[in-house]
């Protein structure tokens, strides 16, 4: 029992040890380049499962294991390691800075939910659409970090103004002028969403329709929802908030190559790989999966919306309904929020054009329909990439002024010495995610030691699904921090997470075969083989390229 204490205890250590030694015959026995590039995927990607390392401390293990093992030399991947993705990172995380630094992300989520109105539904697809937009440009995490806390307080007042409502009515009917009458509030669940109803009926004393009522709600408050909901429908309403949030900020990084690491490093190996293709921009990524994702997103708040409160169409779609006490309430809430940030200020309004700027600059570079502004730059081809478009609005961020600093003079006079400009460097350092650059540098080592190539079928026909369907992570609170950090607020439960993860799962594969099979088809011709791919034949393949 003590020795099962004990390997508890340096679990982790051991299977960092074990995993060395029982993997170790594979380049030992075999004695090839294969069997050595093997044998160092295999622990990478045995400690990268597991964690039994931290996953950036992992990424280095090729840079360590490459030179040792003769496979490339220390020089070759160590340059590896920094790639003109690590470029676009930093104009991109620039940009989060400021947008984060001035409270532009807050403003943008409060306007979008103020214009789709406080209808449950509706309200979901409002943090939806703003947590999504917010997504493309910044990473999933720090969406997910900024829009949460807004979501949880609007679902809490929304929740406080219906107990308010409810104690309102009882108030109501203990009061002296309802003698005559016993008014029943039943509550009916129709697909899980709750509608109230009065009836009317003459009893013979006050007190009786009293403790009917209160037993009613009380009986209300314990059915399934245990003491830290006042109903099952409110504990609902918390689940579906914390989902919506946590899917719509990875769904929306799908729409561009900035929006997720996945993206991003698909992007770099790919245009290293085949310099010849130019077809991988941010345009054309844009234009291939911005449909698939408004289709996951919306099919997504359908399978969410149903599975928690249910879809009542006609409460929904209802023109000129009034609205309710606790909808008006929680409109007032986001409104409140909303004007505490006062009027728009100058640094939101710079801000905003930068992020304007680079998303034209990244729109207009190499469209592929038109002659985009790189063609200013014809004698120097593929030169100016994405991450040059980012590297010089992200140094903009830093030259702009913000602000004066002023100091007081010994006559009492306040002078101006010196600006401060948008962001500063300590601000960028607390924001640039390091283990995200080493972890991704390590992909880029590790595939420079394992090429292959000869299928004979166009790269991106399996390149684009494996991409888009690898930032499915819906399943588990494990699978990215967006759900962690929905997870961390303790509404849902892990089976939650896997049955509506599962849904969105499946939804999200659905419409990627759907894309394959038209509009992305169409646009890289992935039918043929391209001439800007290697061709490598079947008859030269085991002598001239590794398996691996």
């Amino acid at each position: 029992m003590k020795l099962f204490s004990y390997i508890l205890v340096y679990r982790r250590f051991l299977l960092v040890v074990f995993t060395f030694l029982i993997l170790l015959p594979l380049p030992i026995i075999l004695r090839t380049k294969e069997a050595e590039c093997a044998y160092t995927l295999f622990v990478v990607a045995t400690f990268w499962l597991t964690e039994a390392l931290p996953l950036s401390v992992t990424a280095l293990l090729p840079g360590l294991m490459f030179p040792l093992l003769g496979i490339m030399p220390s020089k070759e991947v160590a340059s590896v390691y920094f790639k003109d993705f690590h470029l676009l990172l930093i104009g991109v995380i620039c940009l989060a800075t400021s947008i984060e630094k001035w409270n532009l992300h807050k403003r943008i989520a409060l306007r979008m939910v103020m214009m789709v109105g406080m209808n449950p539904a509706w309200l979901t697809l409002g943090f939806m659409i703003s947590t999504a937009f917010l997504s493309m440009w910044l990473s999933n995490t720090s969406t997910a970090a900024m829009v949460m806390p807004i979501a949880e307080a609007v679902a809490q007042q929304i929740i406080s103004a219906e107990a308010e409502v409810e104690a309102t009515q009882m108030t109501y009917f203990r009061g002296s002028t309802n003698h005559g009458l016993e008014i029943d509030v039943i509550t009916e669940s129709v697909n899980g969403q709750e509608t109230n109803e009065r009836k009317e009926k003459p009893v013979p004393g006050y007190s009786n329709g009293a403790g009917k009522i209160s037993s009613k709600m009380e009986l209300e408050k314990n059915s399934g929802a245990g003491a830290k909901y006042r109903t099952k429908k409110d504990h609902m309403m918390c689940k579906l908030v914390c989902l919506s949030v946590a899917y719509s900020s990875t769904i929306g990084g799908l729409t561009t190559i900035t929006g997720t690491s996945t993206n991003l490093i698909f992007a770099e190996h790919f245009n290293i790989r085949y310099p010849n293709c130019h077809c991988i921009n941010f345009g054309s990524w844009f234009l291939m999966s911005f449909p698939a994702a408004v289709i996951i997103l919306l099919l997504s708040w359908i399978w969410l919306q149903w599975l928690f409160l249910g879809f009542n169409f006609k409460e929904m779609f209802k023109c000129g309904k009034t609205k309710t006490v606790e909808q008006r309430v929680c409109a007032e809430v986001i409104k409140q929020e909303y004007q505490k940030l006062g009027p728009i200020r100058y640094q939101e309004v710079v801000t905003l054009v930068l992020f304007i700027v680079m998303a034209l600059l990244w729109f207009s570079r190499d469209p592929g329909f038109v002659s985009g502004w790189s063609v200013l730059f014809s004698e120097y081809p593929g030169f100016a990439t994405d991450s040059t478009v980012a590297l010089l609005v992200g140094l903009l961020f830093f030259l702009i002024p913000a602000k004066r600093l002023t100091k007081t003079t010994p006559t009492g006079e306040i002078v101006a010495f010196d600006y401060s400009p948008l962001i500063t460097w300590k601000e960028f350092q607390s924001f640039m995610p390091w283990d995200i650059a080493i972890l991704v540098g390590g992909g880029f080592a590790l595939a420079d030691g394992c090429e292959a190539e000869a299928i004979h079928v166009n790269p991106l026909y399996i390149l684009i699904p494996s991409t888009l369907c690898t930032s499915f992570a819906f399943l588990l609170p494990v699978a990215n921090p967006p759900n962690a950090i929905v997870f961390s607020y303790g509404h849902l439960k892990v089976f939650d997470m896997v049955k509506a993860g599962l849904g969105v799962n499946i939804v999200g594969v659905a419409v990627v075969m759907l894309g394959m099979s038209t509009w992305i088809v169409t646009m890289f011709d992935l039918h043929t083989y391209p001439s800007w791919a290697p061709l490598i034949s079947n008859e030269t393949m085991p002598s001239q390229a590794p398996v691996f």
